[in-house]
């Protein structure tokens, strides 16, 4: 603790912030004196967005070189089903040209979803415009409560822009709900301002801003503010509704314009697979897809029979405290193997990094105590299998991988007991977990 790991990371932490800086100039921050807040005038909102876009186009370059490459050919044009077997595709200068194929697979992906209220399509953006929006978007209102709001809203308060996140409902649908619930007033302590149980009524020009009119769902009042930006994250739906799939036959859920599978990416028609956002059901997740497509490919055309499988499948959500994820919510624990059947093992910490940072902001502190949450969710008749894995923190991504191999492998809670945990870290906090839910006794911790 004197001279060997605590003080060896701290000066690790130390030198690797001197490349910090150099990545932090290179996306657009101008670094303000010490004893100077954090505000939008230090970032260079252009410098930032050119520099992603940049990154972005380079990878469109790459991938179309590889195409090439494995002879694969690039049509750029809208196709649409004209029967099972043929697809019509009309490019840019209005040209078409007719594919038929043996096989298909639809993977279009989805688009952000609008609220069919006034002024939303007119006056609001969606996460696919904000990447891109030429200049900094200044006071926000982002329209939402899924992984896209809170993480959209986090970065723009992290820039130092004022932002503002109107939730319906509960934060985070889909996901641990006592973890949500921990992210959310974490963003709200740390600069976020959370306008909750409302929904927008309207949206209409205010010079040259926008004002927001929304009403309150338990209790009915209206209220309303004027903002530079505002930010639709409201859901997003599958890109099939000019696709021509009844023209093939392809069941489609009405509701989302997603399409029906069974076990795997096989639709109800044989030689038309989907894979990704379309498919109804699945998890919403890029490499979910890719590693979809490629057992598709094997299944197809290498004499492969092995299925994607689509359980414990690990994701991280980019809030400011991050959150990773394997397995099942402990609301869907309980309901799939009873409350009875299933224990909860949890901790509060503070990353050792954390401990030397004593500043504060607006009166609270940047680095606040018991701010990070493990939490592992196992199933008691079945030997302590751990079924959920919940992880808030830094680096959530890289922490919950692994874990997620140890969990495909059937990982019970003495399997990572039984396991040597790496000191000083947050992930060694799931080796050494001891109080459970049910015992009533304090996660909080103090001390490395």
């Amino acid at each position: 603790m004197n001279v060997g790991c605590i003080p060896k990371k701290l000066f690790h932490r130390a030198a690797l912030l001197r490349e910090n800086l150099s990545d932090a100039r290179a996306l657009g921050w101008n670094p303000a004196p010490a004893d100077e807040p954090v505000g939008p005038d230090t970032n260079d909102w252009g410098k930032l967005t050119g520099e992603v876009q940049n990154h972005i186009g380079s990878l469109n370059f790459g991938y179309r070189v590889q195409l090439r490459e494995k002879k694969v050919e690039y049509i750029n044009a809208f196709g649409r089903f004209v029967g099972p077997n043929t697809i019509e595709a009309t490019k840019r200068n209005g040209k078409t040209v007719t594919l038929t194929g043996a096989n298909f697979v639809v993977a279009v992906g989805g688009r952000p979803r609008y609220l069919g209220v006034p002024g939303d399509k007119e006056l609001c953006l969606t996460s696919d415009d904000l990447f891109q929006l030429p200049k900094a978007p200044g006071k926000t209102l982002v329209v939402g409560a899924s992984y896209i709001a809170l993480e959209c809203a986090g970065f723009l308060t992290g820039l130092g822009y004022d932002t503002h996140v109107m939730a319906r409902s509960i934060f985070l649908r889909g996901f641990d709900q006592e973890v949500a619930e921990h992210i959310g007033g974490y963003m709200e302590r740390h600069g976020t301002t959370m306008i909750r149980g409302c929904v927008p009524t309207a949206f209409e020009k205010d010079g040259d801003r926008i004002k927001a009119t929304w009403k309150n769902t338990e209790h009915g009042f209206e209220s309303s503010n004027s903002y530079d930006t505002v930010l639709l994250a409201v859901g997003r739906d599958a890109c099939t509704a000019d696709l021509g799939l009844d023209k093939a036959g392809v069941d489609v859920n009405p509701k989302n314009g997603k399409i029906n599978c069974g076990e795997g990416e096989q639709t109800n028609v044989p030689h038309i697979y989907a894979i990704g956002d379309v498919l109804d059901g699945r998890p919403e997740l890029t490499p979910v897809a890719i590693k979809a497509g490629k057992r598709l490919a094997a299944r197809l055309f290498g004499g492969s029979t092995v299925p994607m499988d689509y359980d414990t499948v690990p994701t991280t959500v980019f809030t400011p405290l991050e959150y990773g994820c394997i397995g099942l919510s402990e609301e869907d624990a309980k309901a799939r193997y009873g409350d009875e059947d299933i224990e909860v093992y949890h901790s509060y910490l503070k990353p050792l990094e954390w401990t030397i940072n004593h500043a504060e902001h607006n009166g609270v502190a940047v680095r606040e105590d018991n701010q990070c949450f493990a939490k592992i969710v196992v199933h008691i008749s079945d030997s302590e299998r751990v079924v959920g894995l919940h992880y808030v923190g830094p680096d959530a991504g890289e922490i919950t991988q692994g874990f997620a191999v140890a969990m495909k492998m059937g990982a019970t809670k003495k399997d990572f007991d039984d396991t040597v945990g790496i000191h000083p870290t947050v992930a060694e906090e799931f080796t050494i977990m001891d109080v459970t839910k049910r015992s009533g006794k304090s996660a909080l911790k103090s001390g490395c």
